[in-house]
């Protein structure tokens, strides 16, 4: 069964990038355009890995990200950062999520690829 990766960012040009630099693997992707969204998403179809920007309307990225952490039945799924703001603004995630990783926007198709792989497979 192939893995579901879910894109959360309300920029539709990083849908389309990430979805390119997909392309070529056989994860599903889910996208989603803001954090009330992406709850919503998850009630139908659990992803195994989450993209998530942290500025958003709505629900924010961080915000998303400390709900998603504190359900139970979503607190394992592994989620990536990737954000044009600086890491240390953020670094109270990580008292949530030790193993937190953040990309800048500018992140190749390599270094997601890898981090995608390494997390799940």
């Amino acid at each position: 069964m192939d893995k579901t990766v879910m894109i959360v960012d309300d920029d539709q040009t990083f849908h389309d990038l990430y979805s390119e630099m997909l392309e070529e693997t056989d994860y599903r992707i889910i996208h989603v355009y803001d954090g009330n969204e992406a709850l919503s998403k998850l009630e139908q179809d659990k992803p195994d890995l989450i993209i998530l920007d942290i500025v958003m309307d709505m629900v924010t990225g961080d915000t998303f990200f400390l709900y998603l952490k504190s359900m139970p039945e979503c607190a394992d799924i592994p989620v990536l950062i990737i954000s044009s703001q600086p890491k240390r603004a953020y670094k109270n995630l990580r008292d949530v999520e030790p193993n937190l990783v953040f990309f800048d926007k500018t992140i190749t198709k390599e270094e997601l690829l890898e981090e995608i792989n390494a997390r799940i497979g």
